[in-house]
């Protein structure tokens, strides 16, 4: 099986690297971030006629999420909240053959201090509190998607200049380092020790990929029964090279 994830920074923007992407590498299940559309614009046909099956939570020019997968995908979930109104877009879940699938776009943050950054760090607590009460370690369960969180110095590539800044903050680690404890793999670290890799470089940088300017915030985490069977996982910096990109690329793991 094939899973990937990638921040799209708008699914209409991106439309055509996306569809190229997986004419080229036919995942089984694709997530997606930040897709910035309201349900009744999000561009399913083309998924559709591509022979996947795709739900999605968005709003209007802002976060969305949504899971694209060859298999019909059932038990979905489109809130992390059971009653929460207005609940902005960042989770979607669903069970996807025998595999339980969870998609997020967690807050930025904005800035160390302010109520936004308040609201990132209770909306991971949040997060990993529905995990544990919903579901077991033992079980299959992968959790994707972009949380906007470098948990290690290897992971960002000036540590000591965004040390204690919002997405390099040690309240924001500590949280992060829960979802281990709990029982979720970061495959990717499992097979990449080494540092330099990334998949996320600011616009705002010129020529941050070729420089290696970048944060590793996405993730593929899965419980044991699927990280015991991971045999590759990559982040696919071609993509991120290509004519008008999304700031993040597609990051990849295959399962036996």
């Amino acid at each position: 099986m094939k899973f990937a994830t990638f921040n799209t920074n708008s699914i209409r923007a991106r439309l055509p690297i996306i569809k190229d992407w997986l004419d080229r590498e036919g995942p089984d299940v694709l997530c997606v971030q930040e897709t910035k559309v309201q349900d009744k614009d999000f561009p399913a046909d083309p998924f559709e006629e591509a022979g996947y099956h795709v739900i999605f939570k968005g709003q209007k020019s802002y976060n969305g999420v949504a899971i694209i997968s060859r298999i019909p995908p059932d038990d979905i979930r489109l809130n992390l909240y059971d009653k929460e109104e207005n609940e902005q877009a960042r989770f979607i879940s669903a069970r996807i053959g025998d595999i339980s699938v969870i998609n997020v776009y967690v807050p930025q943050g904005f800035q160390v201090g302010t109520d936004k950054f308040a609201y990132k760090l209770s909306w991971l607590n949040d997060l990993l509190k529905h995990i544990k009460e919903n579901y077991d370690p033992a079980q299959p369960l992968l959790v994707a998607g972009d949380f906007n969180v470098a948990l290690e110095p290897i992971d960002v590539f000036d540590p000591e200049k965004f040390k204690g800044e919002v997405g390099f903050h040690p309240d924001e680690q500590a949280i992060m380092r829960q979802f281990p404890d709990w029982g979720l793999v970061d495959v990717f670290r499992e097979h990449e020790p080494a540092g330099d890799h990334y998949t996320f470089w600011d616009y705002r940088i010129p020529n941050a990929l070729k420089r290696k300017m970048g944060w590793r915030i996405d993730y593929i985490l899965a419980t044991a029964p699927l990280a015991e069977k991971a045999v590759s996982v990559r982040i696919d910096t071609e993509a991120r090279m290509l004519e008008k990109p999304s700031d993040h690329t597609f990051l990849v793991a295959e399962f036996h």
